[in-house]
């Protein structure tokens, strides 16, 4: 349903159960209102809503991430909720082919609070987020990893202003022994044809362009010559024009 809008004049529109007529019940409380984040709002005699999760958790673009054994990595998770939250809980998650596990659970007050951490499983874990400055940021760190530490992480996300509406993000980490060179010979070589070739059309057009100057100046040459070549012709000839013609006659 992610990306659909609904539109109505008026909230009786809204279904008159589940979740939708909860956000008709809580509206008619509020009838004018404007949400943060600018996904949702509400406006006298005007209902305009997404028809999707108000409630929104994102583990970043990346579904699967790479890190080397016995280091440490930083596991991202942010939420977001155009219609606040309070005493909001969360928690981190666990999965792999035989073990699932909390590794972290804790509460956000509200939005100018920091997380509270109720309860960790594993001391390599820390919790590096923060709700301050609107980052909504519950993201975590685990230190020394293992290569059991290989599997599915999901960040949960409740929050009790929604009527305890739930939303989670999964991320895969995968531990290795070490990271893989990426191999860029075939990449050098071709970006060095390509530039070779770019280079050679630029010679080419630079001595096209010297050529056609030296062949200019040549002919331009060539056409003084030859004008300077008729004047000269056309005075020891005593053509119509020239000096030998304006000499005076001759007395007898």
């Amino acid at each position: 349903m992610a990306g659909h809008w609904a539109f109505g004049f008026g909230f009786w529109q809204l279904p008159s159960s589940g979740w939708a007529h909860d956000v008709r019940i809580w509206a008619e409380n509020r009838k004018t209102e404007v949400f943060k984040g600018g996904r949702c709002c509400f406006c006298r005699g005007l209902f305009l809503l997404p028809v999707s999760l108000s409630l929104e958790v994102s583990v970043g673009k990346a579904t699967t991430i790479y890190a080397v054994n016995g280091t440490e990595i930083l596991l991202p998770c942010t939420f977001s909720s155009c219609f606040g939250f309070e005493n909001l809980h969360f928690w981190w998650s666990y999965n792999s082919s035989d073990t699932y596990k909390i590794l972290i659970d804790g509460t956000v007050k509200n939005e100018k609070s920091d997380p509270k951490v109720k309860l960790k499983d594993d001391d390599r874990i820390t919790l590096e987020g923060s709700t301050k400055e609107k980052m909504n940021n519950i993201s975590i760190s685990l230190k020394n990893l293992e290569f059991s530490d290989t599997g599915k992480y999901t960040c949960h996300v409740k929050n009790p202003k929604e009527n305890d509406f739930q939303h989670q993000a999964t991320i895969f980490l995968q531990v290795v022994d070490k990271l893989e060179e990426v191999d860029n010979t075939v990449t050098l070589i071709i970006l060095g044809v390509v530039g070779g070739v770019i280079g050679l059309l630029i010679f080419i057009l630079l001595v096209k362009k010297f050529i056609a100057f030296i062949i200019k100046k040549t002919q331009e040459k060539k056409k003084e010559c030859l004008v300077s070549s008729s004047g000269n012709d056309n005075t020891e000839n005593g053509l119509p024009g020239s000096k030998a013609e304006e000499k005076a006659p001759t007395k007898v």
